[in-house]
This record gives structure tokens, C-alpha cells and sequence, in this order.
């Protein structure tokens, strides 16, 4: 005969909540991060961090008071209000740059990352991050930004990793240079099964685990669609190999999340090491999609070093 465990008293469930409260005081107070818990149309709790970055010390808090508080207009408030019940609605998280007013009344660009506490009950309580990403802003508002970097993931783009690797392509110095590149297995499915929102996402998420697993020298890139590159100066072949499947099994663990919307994927990476056969950029490129290739062929979700002998025609001279 099977015992059933003792039913939890009121004290125990009293001490219990107790526990979870302070956990939870402990925890915005101590967290880097500027979150903050509304309801309707109040802050509920904020974290330190939160008030810091809206210019609220020991003598105020934001708890209690009225969100409108920190935007710039009744207008601006509520548009963001309305962009959150549609994003919360459809199963989404909002996830975009909004201009913001401090205590003293300047202004600065947060990043809002909001989601609903229970998404079961969407226009209850929501949870916000904010990030200060006013320097990031203006940083890209500078023509010479936004000629180098891809505008979604804010990689690098093609043309400049083209042009940075062209400086080693040929070069009499001796140290070693590699490039990686990176096809996304099935990307397609992803787009066609949660739409082109959740998969830009999970396109820029992807681009901060790669920069994740390679040195600040290198250079991570978003070549097209769901292909990236990395330039990996100072590096042979056999690092490069294993900063490849340093990448790929980064890629296979991680799961986006976003709102109601689940997945993950898998990538094959191509190495290449310029070598003197490899006279161009196009070369160098073609032999890393040529070795990307075969390992899709092999199946997907792997890693390919190019062979110099499988270099094309086209390509060799």
C-alpha cells in the first residue's frame, strides 16, 4: 500500500511564499539587468538596475509609479501600448528600440524586450528588459557604419568581409589564415513553419553565438541569407577545424524562444586555409562553400576541411 505524502500546512506554505519573496527581493536588487514587472498600466517591481537607468536612486522608485512616466508623450505611450497588445496577442514578444525620458528629463534609445508573464493571460502582467543602447544607435547612423554591417544582425556584411579579407589574400606574411562558412541546415522550414519574424531572430541570435566562440580579432560576417563567414587571422587549418565544430555544436544546443515560438537548428561549416593556390577572393570563398557543401551532402549538422585538390576550375587560377 502506497503512502501518500503529508498535506502542506498553511505555515509551510506561508514560509514557503516567504522564501520565494525574499529570493525574488534578492534578486532585483543584485541583478545587472534593468527589468521591471508591470500591470496594466503600472511598474509593479523594478530591479535597482532599473531604477538606475531611469535616474531613480535610494529616495525614489519606479514601483507604483505610472509607466507613461518614462515616455517622451502621451502619444509615444501609447503607441508603444498598442505595438505590445498586437506583438502579446499573436504570440510574440516585442522586442524593439524605443526612445525614453529619465527622471531629470533626458532622453535616451532602450532596446524594450517585453513578454507577458503567462502568456496563457496576454494582457495581464508583462515583464520588461531594457537595455541603454543609445551609443549602439548612434554608432549606426554613421554612413561608414552602415556601409560594413549587415542591418539585421549587425555583423558584418559581405562587402566588408570581402574587403578585410582580400588584405591577406595573397600577403607574403607568414602567419596563418583561415575562413569559415557557415550554411544553415533547412532555414527554410523555419521561415515556412513560424514566419520571417521568429526566423530574423533566430538569425541574429545565431550571429551572437558565433561571435561567442572565436576571438575579438576575428571577424564574423552574414554573407546572405542564412550564410555567414568568419576570418580567422593568425589561425591554420587545424584551429580553424576545431573553432568550426566549436560553432556547430553551439548551434545544435541552442533553442530560440520567442513568445509561444520554439525551434532549433542545425549548420555544416566549410575550412579553408589560404594557400597560395587560392590567388582570390573568390577563390578562397568558393573553396569554403566547395568543403560547407559536402558536408550538407554528407548529411548536415557537420564540419568539412577543403582539399586543395577539390578546388574547380573555375576557381583555381
Amino acid at each position: 500500500m502506497q503512502t501518500q505524502p503529508p498535506a502542506t500546512t498553511a505555515s509551510e506554505a506561508t514560509e514557503s511564499h516567504d522564501v520565494i519573496a525574499a529570493r525574488l527581493r534578492a534578486l532585483m536588487v543584485r541583478s545587472p539587468l534593468a527589468v521591471g514587472f508591470t500591470q496594466g498600466a503600472r511598474f509593479e517591481l523594478v530591479s535597482e538596475q532599473f531604477n538606475h537607468l531611469f535616474g531613480h536612486g535610494d529616495d525614489t522608485d519606479l514601483g507604483g509609479q505610472a509607466c507613461r512616466s518614462v515616455h517622451v508623450s502621451d502619444a509615444a505611450y501609447q503607441s508603444l501600448q498598442e505595438r505590445l497588445g498586437a506583438a502579446f496577442a499573436a504570440g510574440r514578444p516585442l522586442d524593439e528600440e524605443v526612445e525614453y525620458v529619465r527622471r531629470d528629463g533626458s532622453r535616451f534609445w532602450g532596446r524594450l524586450q517585453a513578454s507577458p508573464v503567462h502568456w496563457e493571460a496576454p494582457a495581464g502582467e508583462a515583464m520588461w528588459i531594457v537595455h541603454d543602447v543609445t551609443a549602439a544607435r548612434q554608432q549606426r547612423m554613421q554612413p561608414t557604419w552602415t556601409a560594413k554591417h549587415d542591418p539585421l544582425t549587425e555583423l558584418a556584411n559581405r562587402r566588408e568581409f570581402e574587403r578585410r579579407l582580400s588584405e591577406h589574400v595573397g600577403s607574403r606574411r607568414h602567419e596563418p589564415v583561415s575562413v569559415l562558412w557557415l550554411d544553415v541546415d533547412r532555414f527554410t522550414d523555419v521561415i515556412q513553419g513560424m514566419g520571417p519574424d521568429v526566423a530574423d531572430h533566430f538569425l541574429c541570435a545565431l550571429g551572437q553565438v558565433m561571435l561567442s566562440k572565436v576571438r575579438a580579432s576575428d571577424l564574423v560576417a552574414r554573407i546572405e541569407k542564412d550564410c555567414f563567414a568568419v576570418l580567422l587571422p593568425d589561425c591554420d587549418q587545424h584551429y580553424a577545424a576545431i573553432v568550426a565544430e566549436k560553432i556547430r555544436s553551439a548551434i545544435a544546443a541552442f533553442r530560440l524562444r520567442w513568445g509561444l515560438h520554439r525551434t532549433r537548428v542545425r549548420a555544416c561549416l566549410g575550412v579553408v586555409q589560404l594557400q597560395p593556390s587560392l590567388e582570390t577572393v573568390d577563390s578562397v570563398l568558393a573553396a569554403a562553400t566547395l568543403a560547407c557543401a559536402e558536408a550538407k551532402a554528407a548529411g548536415g549538422d557537420s564540419v568539412r576541411v577543403f582539399v586543395p585538390t577539390d578546388v574547380p576550375e573555375a576557381f583555381s587560377a
